[in-house]
C-alpha cells in the first residue's frame, strides 16, 4: 500500500490546521475536532474571492451600461 500525500489547510470554523489528503482536493470535508464543513483546497493555488469578483461585476457593469432605452422595449407583452 502506498503512503498517502497530505496538505494542510486551516479549518475556518475552528482554525485548527488539517491534514488533508490529497485525493479529496475540490471536495467537501469535515473538521474532526468542531465539525465545520469546509472544501479541500490547496492553499497555494487559492486566491482571494476579490480575484474572482471584481472582474465579473466590472464586466456586468458595463454589459448593462451599454444597453440604451432604445434597446429596452417600452412594455413587456402581457402574458395570457
Amino acid at each position: 500500500m502506498s503512503p498517502s500525500t497530505y496538505f494542510v489547510q486551516e479549518c475556518p470554523t475552528c482554525g485548527r490546521r488539517l491534514h488533508i489528503r490529497v485525493e479529496y482536493l475540490g471536495r467537501r470535508v469535515v473538521c474532526q475536532h468542531c465539525h465545520g464543513a469546509l472544501i479541500a483546497t490547496d492553499p497555494a493555488l487559492r486566491r482571494p474571492v476579490d480575484d474572482y469578483v471584481n472582474p465579473l461585476l466590472r464586466c456586468a457593469d458595463e454589459m448593462l451600461a451599454t444597453i440604451t432605452e432604445r434597446q429596452l422595449p417600452s412594455r413587456l407583452p402581457h402574458p395570457r
